[in-house]
């Protein structure tokens, strides 16, 4: 669906959109490529997770905790290999009034049950839906995420003056910052063609480390953030009061979390799945992301979803199998307990190189052509999800975009109901209607408007060949017209009705004429209109 969406994407990452959809096997050369694919994924993922648990008002712990639980879990178990979860900006900010109010324990207790209503979506298969997300949604889906990406990388650039106030770098610290990052996209982007041993992120975060380490360059570094340093995350349940009151704090977030969780890594699968050109999973995710979530609770974990930006670093480095995300999860666990001084002297320039490349690989570069060739709503749709996510959440922005692009499928559907009328060859001095286009609750305003009563035969029979009863507002217009014509003292006979309608008609005194080419298909809405209709059945 996706494929010529994501063509620039793949031409950066060199996955081929021909490639057969076979199981990678794990020779000694792919090993190597997932676990370097791994080790770059958990680099990226330490000042991703400081900084997320920074935006929720929880301890740095507590986003590294997630990320390795998150990860290690969705790695094994989710529905798609490739995809990296962990603690994401796009939960942290639903967090921020959670935590502030009721605490942090509070946070624990939410993510437990919103890993619980996660499972239940999986096992209800309620993963599915995420078919109905219309193509110009993803496009503005991805595009408000790349932005997302980008901002989220400004915080990089500030520092605390002598008042502990956040300011703006500046003087040479803000030059070399700038020199750092386009250095590292530079080798990001060199790196693939002259070698695809080493994963050029994992190149680019080494040369950058050694220059600023070696060279005396005064930067920012991830120790600058947070002490990473800690132990292994220990069992625990949350302390809260066991009471109604406490769940009606909490389910509104764990619905809300559950909800944007989902959402966000169902879109990721079909992303991810576009690059490796794979398929299915979305209820094995659900329960990969619920399982996950539900077990970070009790471990003092902010919970998370997948990310797409760690996703495409993966994929991008040659991680194609679960051995990369399960690398990864235990490579930031070694971080944080074995580690931690190594990764507190990676620059942080160097990590925003990394993102902003994965800004440029998101983004969607045609859709700029797409918006002057694809229909006017079209492009408002992509222009609003692009914007809703950038100014509000991921979740609000694709609800958003789905409505509006029902809304106008059903206003265009609307427009295609017609009719022709002809004599009829089997009954004398009666007029045909031949129904063309769906009749459904937003065509019925017009399909009653197509008929003349007060000029009309006696007898008018509605042929339906080319047309179907799509809801119980279909079928309540057919009562209607019916009404009409028999206050008038006419009559209605209808031919080509499927047999969910024949019973449903029948029972309310239509007349209608079976056919051997009746059609076989179901109602939207199993609805028994009301009895009363004038005429008896043939």
């Amino acid at each position: 669906m996706l494929n010529p969406l994501f063509n620039g994407i793949s031409r950066l990452i060199g996955i081929s959109q021909t490639a057969e959809p076979q199981k990678i096997k794990l020779t000694f050369s792919q090993t190597r490529i997932e676990i370097l694919a791994g080790f770059t994924v958990a680099l990226a993922l330490v000042p991703e997770a400081i900084a997320f648990a920074f935006v929720a008002g929880v301890a740095p712990l507590v986003g590294l905790y997630a990320a390795f639980i998150v990860g290690l879990i969705t790695a094994v178990f989710g529905g798609r290999p490739g995809m990296i979860s962990g603690a994401t900006g796009a939960l942290a900010v639903v967090m921020v009034s959670l935590v502030s109010e009721h605490g942090a324990e509070y946070l624990f207790a939410t993510v437990i049950l919103m890993g619980i209503i996660q499972l239940f979506a999986g096992l209800f298969r309620l993963g599915k839906f995420i078919r109905m997300v219309p193509h110009p949604v993803m496009l503005g889906f991805v595009n408000g995420l790349a932005i997302v990406i980008a901002l989220a990388q400004l915080q990089q650039f500030q520092v605390t003056d002598a008042n502990d106030s956040i300011v703006w770098m500046g003087g040479a610290m803000l030059y070399q910052t700038i020199g750092l990052v386009i250095l590292t996209m530079f080798i990001i982007w060199i790196t693939p063609k002259i070698t695809n041993m080493i994963p050029g992120p994992l190149v680019a975060i080494g040369i950058v480390t050694s220059l600023v380490i070696f060279g005396g360059v005064d930067v920012l570094r991830v120790g600058d953030m947070a002490i990473v340093a800690g132990g292994l995350p220990n069992f625990s349940i949350p302390d809260v009061p066991i009471s109604f009151e406490m769940l009606k704090i909490i389910f509104p977030y764990a619905f809300i979390l559950a909800a944007i969780g989902l959402i966000e890594s169902l879109l990721t699968l079909n992303l991810v799945g576009d690059l490796t050109n794979k398929r299915g999973g979305a209820s094995k995710e659900c329960l990969a992301q619920g399982a996950a979530n539900f077990v970070t609770g009790f471990f003092g974990g902010m919970g998370g979803c997948a990310m797409i930006g760690q996703s495409v670093i993966n994929v991008k480095s040659g991680g194609r199998t679960r051995l990369a995300g399960i690398t990864a999860a235990f490579f930031l666990l070694g971080f944080i307990l074995f580690a931690s001084d190594a990764i507190e002297i990676i620059p942080l320039a160097a990590l925003v190189g990394v993102m902003f490349m994965v800004v440029i690989g998101t983004f969607a570069w045609n859709s700029m052509q797409i918006l002057l060739r694809v229909p006017r709503a079209d492009a408002f749709v992509i222009l609003l999800v692009t914007g809703v996510t950038v100014a509000q959440d991921l979740a609000v922005a694709v609800i958003v975009g789905v409505i509006i692009s029902a809304l106008v499928y059903a206003w265009n559907a609307a427009r295609r109901i017609q009719a022709s009328t002809r004599p009829s060859v089997r009954e004398n001095s009666a007029l045909v209607y031949d129904i063309r286009g769906p009749l459904f609750f937003g065509s019925t305003a017009s399909f009653i408007e197509l008929f003349d009563i007060d000029n009309d035969p006696d007898l008018i029979v509605l042929d339906f060949a080319e047309s179907r009863i799509v809801d119980q507002s279909g079928l309540q217009a057919i009562q209607d017209i019916t009404n009409k014509y028999a206050a008038a003292g006419k009559k209605i006979k209808l031919r080509h009705i499927s047999q969910d309608c024949h019973r449903l008609l029948s029972r309310s005194g239509q007349i209608i004429i079976n056919s051997d080419d009746d059609p076989e298909y179901g109602l939207a809405v199993d609805y028994q209109i009301r009895a009363g209709a004038m005429g008896r059945r043939h």
